[in-house]
Parts: structure tokens; sequence; C-alpha cells
């Protein structure tokens, strides 16, 4: 049964479930589970008018926030999962590839809520996704290519706060806006954090819990914080 609902579900959808459901699965579960893909579908298609473009499979879970979506361009099966928070307005908008997920809780940020000056915004390729409770401030440019994995609790930050003047609170200096750029089939693990002005270069690691303030070489693996290569994954690394 696990299969035929598999099967069934792909066909009407274009989303590949015929090998998530399994010998191990018990009926139960699988019709728990279809029900759950029911109701973030019938979400999507309330929510899809809102959105500048968005093409194929869109799925909504519980208690998703969106801001300003007419700013957000998004490709097949594109999947929003339970109260994450996506705030379109930014000066070049949100754009995601096909197959991309955010994951619950996360918040993808270019613009203050409460107005001020609009962020710049994020570009994401395919296949690619953004994991639980992680925090993408993208009041600077995000460009996240392919493939890339970004795990639970990443924070992202394309911007510094400005701290020079001693005579005046820091608070009130503004902001100097950068970039940060992930280039494709990287690996964010948890809780790392990614800091304005890096590039992570194609194929890297950052382990769990760094700190990166520097450029990363591709086929790298970095670590601590502030991280430092102490791997290469090239064949002559």
């Amino acid at each position: 049964m696990s299969n035929f609902l598999g099967n069934t579900i792909s066909s009407l959808t274009g989303m590949d479930l015929s090998q998530r459901f399994g010998k191990e699965w018990d009926n139960r579960s699988t019709l728990g589970t279809f029900w759950s893909l029911g109701w973030s579908i019938l979400r999507g298609l309330a929510h899809r008018w809102r959105f500048k473009k968005i093409r194929g499979l869109f799925l909504v879970g519980k208690g998703v926030t969106l801001r300003q979506a007419h700013y957000i361009e998004a490709g097949k099966n594109f999947i929003l999962q339970d109260h994450c928070e996506v705030n379109g307005l930014s000066q070049r908008g949100l754009i995601f590839g096909d197959k991309v997920s955010i994951g619950s809780y996360a918040i993808i940020r270019p613009t203050n809520l409460y107005g001020g000056e609009p962020g710049i915004g994020l570009k994401m390729g395919n296949n690619s996704n953004i994991g639980a409770y992680s925090y993408i401030g993208c009041s600077g440019y995000i460009e996240i290519g392919d493939n890339v994995m970004i795990s639970p609790r990443v924070s992202i930050y394309s911007e510094n706060h400005n701290f020079d003047q001693l005579d005046k609170v820091m608070i009130d200096q503004g902001v100097t806006r950068s970039f940060v750029k992930i280039e494709d089939d990287c690996w964010i693990a948890a809780n790392s954090v990614i800091l304005s002005g890096v590039t992570i270069g194609k194929g890297s690691v950052v382990a769990a819990g760094s700190i990166v303030t520097k450029d990363v070489p591709p086929y790298s693996i970095v670590a601590g914080n502030p991280a430092k290569v102490i791997k290469s994954r090239s064949l002559d690394g």
C-alpha cells in the first residue's frame, strides 16, 4: 500500500516519492504523512497567487509567515516547513530554484519588519535547503548555489554594524552592507555562523559550530573560531 500511495502521489504532483515509503513503513504512518502532505499542498494553492512567480508544486506547512510575497520567485517543488518566516521585501527580490526547502522556524529577512531601507535580497539554486531554526540576514546580497546543504541553526549575515565613532552610540551608527556567496555542493553544518564579505568555495564543508570570517577555498574543510582550513577534499590536497 505504501508503494502504491507513493507512486500515485508522484504521478499527480511530480514529486518522486516512490522510494520514500518502503516495507518498513506501516500503513498508518504512511497515511498520516500523506494527510499532512495534502494539507501542505492546499496551503500552497492558497498562497501561490501572492508570489511574483512560482512554478510547479508548492508546499506550505503550518504557521508559516509570508511577508511581501510579491517580491519572491520560486521554482518547482518549493517547500516552506512549519512556522518558518520569509520576508520578501528587497531590492533584488528573493529567487529560489527547483527543489528548495526552508526548514521549520527558519527566518529569511532582508528588511526590518517595521520599516527602514529595503535590503538587497537572496538567490538560491536548485536542490538546496535551509535547515530548521536558521537565520538568513540578506540585507546585503546572499547567493547560494546548487546542491547546498545548510543544517539547522546556521546564521548567515551580509552586513556589519558600524562602531567607529566613539562620540555616538553604536546602535545609531548604522550598518555596512556586503555579501555572502556559497558556491555549489557545499555543506554548512549545524550552529555555524557565516559573516559578511565571505565566499565559500565549491565543494567545501564548514564543520559544526564554526565561525567563518574569511573566504574558504574550493573543496576545503574548515572548522573553529575563527574557521581555518583543516583538510582539503581535492585529490592533490
